[in-house]
């Protein structure tokens, strides 16, 4: 038997970063995910998110490439949001899509900032947080690709 930890804070949005995610219907998507999650033999700690974009802190089973988790993710729940009326003006995910790893000591802190995601939105807007997810974690962005579909 093999022993991992392995805590990544995901963050994708929808195509063109259009608010398609109703606030009334969001816990309806965020149980779907959390099946598929499941059903990868993964663990969703926290999810959670905004009209537009959606956080998960999750444990990905270590035999799964983490491209493959998203685009298996993406692929299920946009068949539901697809097929959903809950769901009206749904075109899609965008592309890209942020993974950063964490260790257990921060597990607690990257849970509060998703939990507060409607709070934290209220001040700052998705392309600010993401920019900054990002360069706190010493990503260099390409501004060529940076929030494009």
């Amino acid at each position: 038997m093999s022993y991992t930890q392995l805590l990544y804070h995901i963050v994708f949005r929808t195509k063109s970063s259009k608010n398609t995610i109703p606030e009334q219907h969001d816990k309806e998507l965020y149980a779907y995910i959390m099946g598929i999650i499941n059903n990868k033999k993964s663990k969703l700690y926290r999810i959670g998110g905004m009209p537009n974009h959606i956080h998960l802190l999750v444990d990905i089973h270590p035999t799964i490439a983490v491209s493959d988790f998203m685009k298996e993710l993406k692929e299920y729940s946009s068949k539901l949001l697809s097929t959903n009326s809950n769901f009206p003006e749904f075109e899609g995910w965008a592309v890209s899509f942020a993974c950063l790893t964490y260790s257990l000591k921060e597990k607690q802190t990257i849970i509060d900032y998703i939990k507060n995601q409607k709070e934290h939105h209220k001040k700052v807007s998705f392309e600010a947080e993401y920019r900054q997810f990002l360069i706190e974690n010493g990503i260099d962005i390409d501004e060529r690709y940076f929030l494009k579909d």
